[in-house]
């Protein structure tokens, strides 16, 4: 035909395959990250390590080795950095380093499939992020802040490494918190419902019970894993509350991560990130899941020493900015989890320096989570426990997780509590006079009842649904 162009000649299956080929290599150097520098150390200034040459992002773990080739490396976190200088938080002892130690990044580039043209581009990440063990097999296991066991059973089992920091979840993902959760405990359970999936804050000083109210919670709460995070706390303590508080019943479906006082303040926040990745972990495979994390104070003090000792400037009574800022990022951390699948019910507990309410940790915990549970330091003396002070704890999903009549009764309760707390100084005096105030003769004549329903011995289990008919019992007499 005139004035038609002859079609183009099929290239041959040679040239596709080096075509093919050639775009492979270009796809492959274009995700290629560059090998990573070694650095030397410089400086060690109190608890931070300053380190020149490392090319390594905010939150990389390294290495820095001390030249003695029969001595582990110290691993190391960086934490921030200045020009060309990075520093660096141990996660152990700093004997043995000097000046001009080799400090090099830790993980190495990963290669990994990418789903493309018949599965031969290869892609190239590098991940120096922490990944830590978690799985089915750190059930009844104790754990340090590193993933290792501290119950001398051997080296877990049936586990797989997951990073301790993730995306958040969209918060238009997660279902509403709709079911009530049993905690075991009747004061919880009848006036202050928690819902599953919820985060509550335990407000207490010490010496008044936290620690046996937890314990009751990781025995008697229907949750399939539970989930302790010891943070910060006295050594002794820990064994003491595997031991005697939680026992072994409560064992059996738990996992404790421990990371007492003396641990560096980097692998202290690290436990709690570590617990919170256990959470998830279980949380992602649809079960339910009771997360305790005692406590959020000592968590944003290890961040308070972290950030002072690399120059953040104090703002709120020796706290930095960036401590009010890292709370959130780990309480947002529970909750429901996508599409209604598993949920993480948190309880943190929170110290109240000298039973102070106005403590910048606790005002900023209040502002975060769903509610607070606080432990009243006169009620525990007075031999009431546990000493939970109704007055001044709330939960806010209450209202969504339970009835017209229990909420109705709940709030009568309170006002019942009201009004003796505020005649306590005439009852105590003789001033009061029967008959003038009904309310208050009514609350007279109940509290006996109230006192009985309020206290709970550690080894009693209260159901959800017996604290309801017992809370309505009361009213209704």
């Amino acid at each position: 035909m005139s004035g038609s162009a002859e079609p183009a000649a099929a290239p041959s299956v040679r040239a596709q395959r080096w075509r093919h080929f050639l775009d492979d290599l270009q796809a492959l150097a274009s995700v290629t990250a560059p090998l990573p520098a070694h650095g030397t150390l410089v400086r060690v200034t109190g608890l931070v390590l300053e380190a020149a040459g490392v090319r390594a992002p905010v939150g990389a773990v390294c290495e820095v080795h001390s030249g003695d080739a029969a001595a582990a490396p110290v691993l190391a976190e960086v934490v921030g950095f200045a020009g060309d200088r990075a520093y660096l938080m141990p996660t152990g002892e700093l004997q043995g380093l000097a000046s001009g130690a080799r400090v090099s990044p830790c993980a190495s580039p990963q290669f990994k499939p990418m789903l493309g043209r018949d599965n031969r581009l290869w892609r190239r990440s590098v991940d120096r992020g922490l990944h830590l063990p978690v799985g089915d097999g750190l059930l009844g296991r104790v754990l340090d802040a590193h993933g290792q066991p501290l119950d001398r059973l051997g080296a877990v089992q049936h586990v797989q490494d997951a990073p301790m920091l993730r995306r958040p979840i969209n918060a238009m993902d997660r279902d509403p918190i709709r079911t009530p959760l049993d905690t075991g405990v009747r004061a919880i359970n009848a006036l202050l419902t928690v819902g599953r999936g919820q985060r509550l804050g335990l407000f207490a000083g010490t010496g008044v019970g936290k620690s046996v109210l937890m314990g009751m919670m990781a025995r008697y709460t229907a949750a399939d894993v539970i989930v302790v995070g010891l943070i910060g706390e006295r050594g002794r303590e820990v064994k003491e509350f595997i031991e005697d508080i939680l026992g072994a019943q409560g064992l059996a479906r738990s996992v404790v991560v421990a990371a007492p006082a003396d641990a560096a303040p980097l692998v202290r926040m690290q436990g709690a990130h570590y617990a919170s990745a256990i959470a998830e972990h279980f949380r992602d495979q649809g079960r339910h899941v009771l997360l305790l994390l005692d406590s959020l104070t000592r968590y944003a003090m290890a961040q308070r020493e972290i950030a002072l000792a690399i120059g953040e400037p104090p703002a709120t009574r020796g706290y930095p900015p960036s401590c009010f800022a890292k709370l959130p990022q780990l309480v947002e951390r529970s909750g429901n989890g996508l599409n209604g699948v598993g949920s993480i019910t948190a309880f943190y507990t929170v110290l109240t320096e000298g039973d102070d309410p106005q403590d910048p940790i606790a005002d900023a915990a209040r502002g975060i989570l769903d509610g607070h549970v606080v432990l009243s330091r006169e009620l525990a003396e007075s031999g009431h426990y546990p000493a939970i002070d109704i007055e001044r704890s709330i939960s806010r999903v209450m209202p969504a997780v339970t009835g017209r009549e229990q909420q109705d009764a709940a709030r009568r309760v309170r006002g019942l509590l009201s009004r003796l707390t505020k005649a306590r100084d005439l009852i105590q005096l003789g001033a009061y006079a029967a008959g003038s105030d009904p309310e208050l003769d009514l609350a007279l004549r109940l509290q006996a009842q109230l006192s009985t329903m309020l206290q709970q011995d550690w080894h009693d289990r209260a159901p959800l649904d017996a604290s309801l008919a017992q809370l309505l019992h009361l009213v209704g007499g």
